[in-house]
C-alpha cells in the first residue's frame, strides 16, 4: 500500500513540475508576442484600441490555452531522443493525411502523448489503490495507454479521411472531364473544383484549393498535388500522374479521364462483388445461430406437444 502512495506522490510531483515548466514557457511566449506587437505598433501604424485588445486576450478560450501548452511541451521534447522515438515516420504519414504534418501539429501530437502518459496513471492509481508490484504494473499499463490512445485516435481519423477521399474521387473525375469538355484548361478546371464544389466534395475540393495556392506561390504542379498522394489511394495517385503529364506535355485530358473513370468504376464493381461474397459467408453463420433453432421449433413443436399429451394420458391410466 505504501508503495502505491509513493508512486502516486511521484506522479503528482512530476505532473506539477511539467505544468510549472509549461506555464513558464507559455508566459515567455506571451511576453515575446507582446513585445513584437508593441514594436509593430510603434513602427507600422496608428495605435490600436488597448481596451479591445485586452478584452480579446481575456476572452481567449481554455481550448487555445491548452493547445498552446501542448505545443510548448511538444516542442521542448521534439528534438530529443524521446521525441524522435514517439514520432515515427508512420505517425508523420498519418499527420500528413489529416493535414497536420507541421511543426505545431507534430508538437501537439507529441505533447498530448506525453501529457496523457503522465496524467492517466494518477486517477487509475487513486481509484484502484494497488500495492507492491501490482501498483507498478498498473502504473506502466496506464502510462502505455496514455501513449497509445492518441495514435489510435489519429489512425481512426486518418482512416475516415481516406474513406471520404475514396468516396469523392469518382465525382472529382467526372467534374474534371465535364469541365474539360466545355473548354476549360487543367488549371481552370482545378480552380473551378476548388471554388464551386465545396459542398459536394468538402475534402477533395479543399485539398485541390490548397494545391492551387501552392502552385500560384511557385511550386510545380507535381509538388502542389503531392498532398493528394499522401492519402494512400491508388486512384488519386493515378489521377495526379495524369494531370501532371498533361500539364507538362500537353494534349487532351478528357479521353484519359473517361478511360480512368471507367476503369475505376469497374474496380468498384469488383470490390462490391467481393464484399457481397464475404457478407453471404458471414450471414451463413448468422442463419445457423438464429434461423435453424426457429425452424426446428416450428417443425418439431407439434410432435413434442403430441408426445407430451400422450405421456400425460399414459400417466393418468
Amino acid at each position: 500500500m505504501e508503495t502505491g502512495w509513493i508512486m502516486v506522490i511521484a506522479v503528482v510531483a512530476l505532473v506539477a513540475g511539467l505544468a510549472l515548466l509549461a506555464n513558464e514557457a507559455v508566459r515567455h511566449v506571451r511576453q515575446r508576442r507582446l513585445e513584437s506587437r508593441l514594436i509593430d505598433r510603434a513602427l507600422l501604424g496608428p495605435p490600436v484600441n488597448d481596451s479591445a485588445e485586452s478584452s480579446g486576450e481575456n476572452a481567449e478560450s481554455g481550448w487555445q490555452v491548452l493547445m498552446r501548452w501542448l505545443v510548448v511541451l511538444g516542442k521542448r521534447f521534439e528534438s530529443s531522443r524521446l521525441g524522435r522515438a514517439l514520432i515515427t515516420p508512420e505517425d508523420r504519414l498519418l499527420l500528413g493525411q489529416i493535414n497536420s504534418n507541421t511543426g505545431d501539429g507534430r508538437a501537439v501530437f507529441l505533447g498530448l502523448r506525453l501529457a496523457l502518459a503522465m496524467a492517466v496513471p494518477l486517477p487509475v492509481l487513486l481509484w484502484l489503490a494497488p500495492s507492491g508490484l501490482h501498483a507498478f504494473a498498473i502504473f506502466v499499463g496506464a502510462a502505455a495507454f496514455g501513449l497509445i490512445a492518441p495514435k489510435l485516435v489519429l489512425s481512426i481519423w486518418a482512416k475516415r479521411l481516406r474513406k471520404r477521399a475514396d468516396d469523392e474521387l469518382p465525382l472529382l473525375i467526372d467534374l474534371l472531364r465535364l469541365l474539360q469538355g466545355v473548354g476549360f484548361s487543367v488549371d481552370q478546371s482545378l480552380q473551378m473544383v476548388a471554388d464551386r464544389f465545396q459542398e459536394a466534395m468538402p475534402l477533395l475540393s479543399r485539398e485541390v484549393g490548397d494545391a492551387n495556392t501552392l502552385y500560384l506561390r511557385g511550386r510545380s504542379r507535381m509538388q502542389s498535388l503531392h498532398r493528394l498522394c499522401e492519402f494512400d489511394n491508388d486512384g488519386l495517385k493515378s489521377l495526379v500522374q495524369i494531370l501532371v503529364q498533361v500539364h507538362e506535355h500537353g494534349g487532351a485530358v478528357q479521353e484519359p479521364l473517361r478511360q480512368f473513370g471507367d476503369r475505376l468504376r469497374e474496380q468498384r464493381k469488383l470490390r462490391m462483388k467481393e464484399l457481397s461474397g464475404r457478407l453471404s459467408v458471414k450471414m451463413t453463420l448468422v442463419m445457423m445461430l438464429t434461423l435453424i433453432p426457429a425452424l426446428m421449433l416450428v417443425m418439431a413443436g407439434p410432435a413434442v406437444i403430441s408426445l407430451v399429451a400422450s405421456m400425460t394420458k399414459l400417466g393418468g391410466h
